[in-house]
């Protein structure tokens, strides 16, 4: 072969390497040749999938023939009703990354610059680079966002800042007065994605709702996705709220029928099981005290965490850590990419899934 067809790729996506997702249970089952395995690796919801989704699924397996469709007006019409929303603002997506690439492509051009935070999410620098815009990461505070940081950042060429809150990987989180603080100080120009993929499982009555201040800032624009607390990620169904001209603009340029027919109907079935958001909140709490209370027994430090994930420290490189779960049986998340060679990301499992994860991870510091 004479031809380099790296160097004939784009620019931005030349320097890219791909996403390394959770390693999946049957990779290892072929891996290590063991079985009984738990992943706490993905922050997956344990509980498994509502009663509701499983029927509605059974009703849409007679038209699989048949594309969906491409406007996703019932779950549209259902997250209006859910979330008090005019049906204009919102745009579906393939999962929130989905939608984090959509807003990417419409609004970031080479010459553009996005900011977002250092421990921020991986899809962020991934999508900027893609179309060759300018990444601006600002340091973080105790492994959260710093706002003002953020604000000083923002120059002529700023075109879009990404912000998690809760963040991810780190599960840290800011409140109402930082937010307002640094909406104040940003132009009406920058666009700002506030990514709110882990809200649900926010347990302060009074945290930051994204979506109290799409209308107060038109450059807002708030994420969203069904793959957590709602337990959807095999079916990736993600959206976010933005003023309608600029849900106008993301709608340009989603690919039509970018979610499928089985998970517009989960989606619009889940919506509507508030018992089973309930159960999920409540696991994932009591699963959250059960491995604070392990790690404080172990004397292991941690990020304090608003998601369905928790960030431990180690004290040593986590690499042969996780090696060595692996051969226990249980995947979890290094985070060395992020600049954490020292620490694993946990996610929330069921009771049993987090004592056995729990006594694995003595032994192997042992």
């Amino acid at each position: 072969m004479t031809c380099d067809y790296i160097a004939l790729a784009a620019q931005g996506v030349q320097g890219l390497t791909p996403y390394v997702p959770g390693k999946p249970v049957e990779e290892l089952e072929r891996e290590l040749g063991i079985s009984n395995i738990i992943k706490l690796a993905s922050n997956e919801n344990p509980l498994g999938p509502s009663p509701k989704v499983l029927a509605a699924l059974e009703q849409v397996k007679a038209e699989l023939s048949r594309y969906p469709d491409g406007n996703g007006f019932k779950l549209k019409q259902a997250l209006s009703q859910h979330l008090g929303v005019a049906m204009d603002t919102i745009t579906l997506g393939n999962g929130s990354n989905d939608v984090l690439e959509i807003i990417a492509r419409a609004y970031l051009a080479p010459g553009d610059e996005a900011i977002y935070s250092q421990y921020a999410f991986a899809v962020y620098p991934i999508s900027i680079q893609a179309v060759n815009a300018t990444a601006v990461v600002t340091p973080a505070i105790n492994y959260g966002h710093d706002l003002k940081a953020m604000a000083a950042a923002i120059t002529a060429k700023t075109k879009l800042i990404f912000i998690a809150n809760p963040n991810n990987p780190t599960g840290t989180w800011f409140g109402k007065a930082e937010w307002e603080a640094f909406m104040a100080q940003v132009p009406e120009t920058v666009l700002v994605v506030l990514d709110e993929a882990y809200i649900e499982y926010v347990e302060d009555a009074g945290a930051l709702d994204g979506l109290q201040y799409v209308n107060r800032y038109p450059n807002l624009i708030v994420s969203r996705t069904f793959s957590k607390a709602y337990g959807l990620a095999g079916l990736r169904v993600g959206y976010c709220i933005s003023h309608p001209q600029v849900a106008n603009v993301l709608n340009r340029v989603r690919q039509p029928f970018n979610v499928d027919s089985f998970a517009l109907a989960a989606a619009t079935a889940v919506l509507d099981d508030a018992d089973y958001l309930q159960r999920s909140r409540q696991i994932n709490s009591d699963g959250m005290r059960q491995l604070v209370e392990g790690f404080k027994k172990l004397g292991l430090d941690y990020i304090p965490s608003a998601g369905n994930f928790i960030v431990v420290h180690v004290g040593r490189d986590a690499g042969p850590v996780y090696q060595s779960l692996l051969k226990e049986g249980v995947i979890v998340r290094p985070v060395a990419n992020y600049g954490m060679p020292h620490s694993l990301r946990i996610s929330i499992g069921l009771p049993q899934e987090n004592q056995r994860f729990l006594g694995a991870l003595q032994r192997v510091l042992q």
